[in-house]
């Protein structure tokens, strides 16, 4: 039976969807199965936003329909019925799941004394404990106590227990004292700070609400929050004077001038950036207008409405934004928020919810971004002018998971993000041709390559490149990892990495790693990105590389030699050189389990290997696989992961002295986010190898290990690079 919890308040706007996405964040990381499930909602006919928030999330996967319990209209009918028909419609989803999290009505309705009485019925009878939810705005510590010993009384009398208070929309000043005040009442107490972003309006949602159609700009921006509003109703320069980031605009339609005046003040490095402009008043701006405001070059979303100024301001000033699916920028803030502010510890001893047995994707990832945000390394992304990147940067900012520097003109980098709608202040913006680094970096770089000929000036023009700028920021300390190749080839962004970073001591060969997240568990496959036909040597480094590197992610190496024949059965060049790489490894590595030559089905499946390796300690629980060349390997990745479903987090490099990864040219948001993770737990390990802590992944020691500055081996490797490995 599913353990859960009912999230409640005693009044609307408290922001519960944010506190269930919390939630669901929180419990997604430690268990294999999270249920949504919402008793009350406002219609069949109209999507819930909160349960379409929750269901969005990647560790729920609760269809839409049987989240829902009844309507209001169906409460009001009959009270009763409507309470057995929600208990009814809950059971599934307690039984489907190991946590629940329940999330009561919204007072969207005409609200009346008895809604939170009913939430606590509705508690009560499916037996999940309440946390609380009250809002601080504009209240008092012990006004919020107050509101909090009402609603707890209230609800006890309906037989419902109160687990927890979580005070939502506070004064960040009076975070500690609200903290405090309640924590008097004797139960478990939390406070989350108001950002006004979070309520403000989408201009999609604001052009429905006023009745409007985009006239100018590009229909992608709409998804933007408007945190301001300004009625345009002045002279242009007093109207300059009060533009701010993020507002909207509502001025008439019939002063052209007022409208030009909007955009290129938008379009302006010395202006804020512009969430939207609104024409009242029914008239569309005539075609000597729009050629102009076109020939701005802005896309800047411009929406006509036929309400009068009065109707369209008051319009825009009672619409109020809700945190939704498609609001990345908010669900970033709304989490980030969440871990900083509430206790994951606590919450989870509130519930007595014990660690899940297996490992999904999303668990590895949750897990993966609470080690960097710890580790807090600073990681350059030299592609600042992709918005795939902007989009993680600001996600990773609102999640504390790194420091980060971007690279490319601030002024494009910073107004391109603002137009996105996106938060990238915590971002250092470089740009390499104007750097006051250039300079020392085309110096250090004329020292390494002194042997290939290189001259300054001719360095300065190699530095200029971002892979290059951004590579020597992680050889001169001035950033701890570096994360590329979402517009650039594979071969673009690590090239410079064995010219400069080069490979680790004891390691002969730069490597990579995919992290295949399955259904219930996580394996390391190596290599499947870059070295084309690696000798037994090589295949050697290779494995204790995979296997230090599963260790640095929680994974107990149980290392696979893979070939086209298991044991002794089979013979051949190929099958030779497994052999001989896995003897290398038992040689070097005695503490490891390895196995092979091995074929992959007795690799994983006990039951072939029960006949195959009956006494192996890797034979069907192996959980590093190395292939014996880069076309097996990325056939086979590729292969599992388009046929069962598996999240491949990678490549990831290994070998290198400081930590530079490679994305796909394909890479999602979400892809950019995990590399950026992934990387900075690497600058982890390599800072705790260098203090004398544990030896860093890639380390190694033995007659075959040799340091491969120079390497014509690691040449032939950049040169047979490929391209894209997605």
């Amino acid at each position: 039976m599913a353990r859960s919890i009912y999230i409640a308040s005693a009044e609307g706007h408290t922001g519960k969807s944010a506190v269930g996405l919390g939630l669901v964040d929180l419990f997604a990381r430690r268990v294999e199965k999270v249920g949504v499930f919402r008793p009350v909602t406002r219609s069949r006919s109209e999507r819930d936003t909160v349960v379409e928030l929750l269901l969005g999330h990647g560790g729920v996967a609760v269809g839409y329909e049987d989240a829902l319990g009844v309507t209001y209209d169906e409460v009001h009918a009959n009270q009763e019925e409507a309470l057995s028909r929600i208990v009814e419609a809950y059971r599934p989803v307690e039984r489907d799941n190991e946590v629940v999290i329940v999330v009561g009505s919204d007072y969207t309705d005409v609200a009346t004394p008895a809604e939170l009485a009913f939430n606590a019925r509705v508690a009560a009878n499916l037996g999940a404990p309440v946390l609380l939810v009250v809002s601080a705005l504009g209240r008092s510590a012990d006004e919020v106590a107050q509101v909090a010993e009402l609603a707890i009384a209230e609800i006890a009398q309906e037989h419902a227990t109160t687990v927890g208070v979580l005070a939502n929309r506070c004064d960040p000043d009076q975070l500690d004292a609200v903290r405090e005040r309640l924590a008097r009442e004797g139960l478990p107490a939390w406070a989350l700070p108001e950002v006004p972003l979070l309520s403000a309006p989408v201009v999609r949602d604001l052009m429905t609400a006023l009745g409007g159609e985009l006239v100018l700009g590009d229909e992608s921006l709409l998804d933007r929050e408007a945190e301001h509003m300004l009625v345009s109703g002045m002279n242009t320069e007093h109207i300059l004077e009060r533009l701010r980031e993020g507002q909207l605009c509502v001025a008439a339609s019939d002063r052209p001038e007022v409208l030009i005046t909007l955009v290129a003040a938008h379009a302006s490095d010395n202006f804020p950036s512009l969430a939207g402009i609104v024409l009242n008043g029914g008239y569309k701006p005539s075609d000597q207008v729009v050629k102009m405001v076109e020939g701005l070059g802005q896309r800047l979303p411009v929406i006509a409405t036929p309400h009068d100024t009065y109707e369209s301001a008051s319009i825009v000033a009672s619409t109020r934004g809700v945190v939704s699916r498609g609001t990345q920028r908010k669900r970033d803030i709304a989490l980030g928020l969440f871990e900083q502010h509430v206790d994951p510890e606590q919450v989870l001893h509130l519930l007595d919810v014990p660690p899940s047995a297996v490992v999904t994707p999303l668990m590895f990832e949750s897990r993966l971004l609470e080690r960097a945000r710890a580790a807090r390394k600073h990681i350059v992304l030299p592609e600042g002018d992709d918005d795939r990147i902007l989009r993680a940067a600001s996600t990773l900012l609102s999640r504390n998971v790194a420091d980060l520097t971007l690279l490319g003109s601030e002024p494009q980098v910073r107004a391109r993000a603002a137009e996105l709608g996106l938060n990238i202040e915590g971002a250092a913006v470089v740009d390499p041709a104007t750097s006051e680094l250039l300079e020392p970096f085309a110096q250090e770089y004329t020292r390494l390559r002194a042997h290939k000929g290189m001259t300054v000036d001719r360095a300065r023009e190699i530095i200029r490149d971002v892979s290059y700028f951004g590579t020597m920021m992680v050889h001169t300390g001035t950033a701890d990892g570096m994360v590329s190749g979402a517009n650039h080839t594979t071969a673009h962004t690590i090239r410079p990495s064995f010219e400069i970073i080069r490979t680790r001591p004891g390691t002969s060969i730069v490597s990579s790693v995919f992290l295949m997240c399955l259904e219930d568990r996580v394996l390391v496959y190596g290599d499947c990105a870059v070295n084309p036909d690696p000798t037994a040597e090589q295949l050697a480094d290779i494995a204790i590389s995979s296997a230090e590197t599963a260790v640095q992610f929680g994974i107990e190496p149980r290392v696979a030699m893979l070939s086209y024949s298991t044991g002794q059965s089979g013979s051949g060049a190929e099958v030779d050189k497994v052999r001989t790489a896995t003897a290398l490894v038992r040689e070097r590595r005695p503490d490891l389990f390895v196995e092979g030559p091995i074929q992959y089905d007795a690799a994983v499946d006990a039951s072939v290997a029960a006949t195959k390796l009956p006494e192996s300690d890797v034979a069907g629980r192996a959980t590093v696989f190395i292939f014996p060349d880069l076309n097996t390997g990325n056939n086979t990745y590729k292969a599992v992961q388009r046929s069962a479903g598996a999240i491949a987090i990678g490549p990831v490099l290994q070998g290198l002295n400081k930590p530079v990864n490679d994305l796909s040219r394909g890479a999602l948001v979400q892809d950019i986010v995990n590399t950026v993770a992934i990387t900075a737990v690497q600058a982890e390990a390599d800072a705790a190898a260098a203090s004398g802590g544990a030896p860093a992944p890639g380390t190694t020691t033995g007659t075959a290990g040799r340091p491969a500055e120079g390497k014509t081996a690691q040449a032939a490797v950049a040169a047979n690079l490929k391209e894209n490995n997605a």
